[in-house]
């Protein structure tokens, strides 16, 4: 184990200093002020080991221990917060007249990687659509498998599932055309886009439609998804009522709405591999959006291989 090298006197003396001065001055938590001091004694240390000071320190100083610590595990957004205090207080000392420029000003952490959406695989999908309830109230257990099958046949966002009417009209957000199988959707932006809808789901549309007509809902009420109270549902009613299905259906992750969305996107690219039909139908502005679902593409096709290819595994014996 190396011992670290600590930082002379002068250098403590300025790192004491400014912590005293965001302390006081800037009248910064306690706790931010804890997690400063551990970061800038942290950079007193390696400017000791490199042999230089805090007010000769260079950014291909700062890059280089930058680049260590990434090495060592340190995550990018970590990495990024230590980088935002040493920054302040080389601001700082410019301020006091120690050092001609900021060496961390142009600096920047690594690239945090964009978690994957997570999506269901196809059988739990399937499994959470097909699930039925006997004990479950008919009215509900009918909108909620129609809520899930559109979810899932056409990659609505929740809040684009919840502005859809009956029928068409010009006050209408969206609508479903049960003769041409679509649903017209207002997206992100304002956009308007129209989506097909697969036959599962517009026999589920059906069968709630039909009880929803029974139940004596208002004529001015068009939304297409009410609650008993015969309101439009809100998303986190859908929410609630989503995690609720996917538990009594057993599956081991709580499905929220948008993980619907992923999963349709997910298994469309899977089966198509037509990235544009793909950012069509989900409304996304940029293609960039949509090319992370080739990420979610790969890794099934990565747990395909590894599952199927005879070469994939060592073998245990020789």
């Amino acid at each position: 184990m190396v011992t670290p090298v600590q930082p002379g006197s002068e250098d403590q003396q300025l790192i004491e200093r400014y912590l005293e001065h965001v302390r006081v001055e800037k009248r910064l938590a306690l706790r931010t002020v804890e997690l400063y001091a551990l970061d800038l004694r942290k950079l007193g240390e390696l400017a000791a080991q490199a042999g230089v000071g805090l007010t000769q320190v260079h950014s291909a100083h700062v890059r280089r221990w930058i680049a260590q610590m990434h090495g060592g595990g340190r995550s990018g957004r970590g990495i990024a917060l230590i980088l935002s205090g040493w920054r302040g207080f080389y601001a700082w000392l410019g301020r006091e007249g120690r050092v001609a420029s900021n060496p961390v000003q142009d600096v920047r952490a690594p690239k945090v990687a964009k978690p994957l959406p997570k999506a269901l695989s196809v059988d739990d999908a399937v499994q959470l659509a097909a699930h039925r309830d006997d004990n479950e109230d008919p009215w509900l257990q009918a909108r909620d498998a129609a809520i899930t099958e559109l979810l899932y046949s056409s990659g609505l966002r929740v809040s684009e599932l919840t502005g859809l009417d009956v029928n068409a009209s010009s006050a209408a957000r969206g609508w479903i055309d049960l003769q041409a199988g679509e649903a017209h959707v207002l997206g992100k932006g304002s956009k308007r886009r129209s989506v097909p809808v697969g036959a599962a789901a517009m026999t589920a549309l059906r069968q709630w439609l039909a009880l929803r007509a029974q139940a004596g809902v208002p004529a001015d009420q068009p939304a297409l998804f009410i609650g008993r109270h015969g309101t439009r549902l809100t998303p986190q009613s859908i929410w609630q009522r989503l995690k609720r299905r996917s538990l009594q259906a057993g599956l081991a992750t709580p499905v929220h709405p948008h993980m619907l969305r992923h999963s349709f996107a997910s298994h469309v690219l899977q089966s198509s591999s037509d990235l544009r039909a793909v950012q069509e139908l989900l409304g996304h502005a940029n293609i960039a959006t949509t090319q992370v679902y080739t990420r979610l593409d790969f890794q099934h096709l990565a747990r395909a291989y590894d599952a199927a290819h005879p070469r994939a595994r060592a073998k245990s014996g020789k």
